[in-house]
């Protein structure tokens, strides 16, 4: 069985927000044409407490973009972004999201970042996206939104790790390049991994839609 991943497509990282990817709002389109393609439509969603340890305010005289060290790993220092029960943690009003979208929340512990869907940044705890995929019967999984360098590569990589057959739709995705070179660096790293990078077009061709 074939799953669609939405990753992270919230207003704080779409334009106007508060984190936003540059041309976050391009994958909007994408993710549309796919999600009727798909018996199974999931989405993760950052969900951050207001006292985040990710966040340059919540450390006196640090700037966004700066990294530092928490919980014993790197983390690059984010503003104020996806805190919970706030308009820019919702999802786009512009997806069509279908009716039955299980959601996974990540970023929830205040301690530690979460890029990827299925652990925290230690994989020291887990969203249960793996097991809840897993159980449905998934074996291939097809991975998009924001942004390629940090969460959808978390993402994609700890779906092939982890043993689904993983498919990175990248005309779907949009990435932060905080250094020039890392969304390029980013794809790179899971094509090694061996996460298959492909379009919206051929995925729709594969699926026979």
């Amino acid at each position: 069985m074939n799953a669609l991943i939405l990753v992270d497509i919230q207003n704080d990282f779409l334009p106007g927000g508060a984190l936003a990817v540059p041309q976050g709002d391009a994958v909007i389109p994408i993710a549309n044409t796919l999600i009727p393609c798909f018996q199974l439509v999931v989405a993760t969603q950052d969900w951050h407490p207001p006292q985040h340890m990710s966040f340059a305010a919540n450390h006196t005289g640090k700037k966004v973009g700066e990294q530092i060290e928490l919980e014993m790993l790197p983390q690059v220092l984010w503003p104020i972004h996806c805190v919970q029960d706030t308009p820019g943690a919702n999802f786009s009003t512009k997806l069509d999201l279908p009716h039955n979208l299980k959601v996974f929340r990540k970023g929830t512990d205040v301690r530690i970042d979460s890029y990827s869907g299925f652990f925290d940044n230690g994989k020291r705890r887990s969203t249960g996206m793996g097991g809840f995929l897993k159980n449905c019967g998934v074996t291939r999984v097809f991975i998009l939104g924001l942004a390629t360098d940090y969460c959808v590569k978390a993402t994609a990589l700890d779906a092939q790790s982890i043993g689904f057959e993983t498919f990175l739709v990248s005309d779907g995705c949009r990435g932060v390049n905080l250094t020039e070179g890392d969304i390029q660096q980013a794809l790179s790293e899971m094509e090694t991994a061996g996460v298959k990078i492909t379009f919206s077009g051929e995925v729709k061709k594969a699926l026979g839609k």
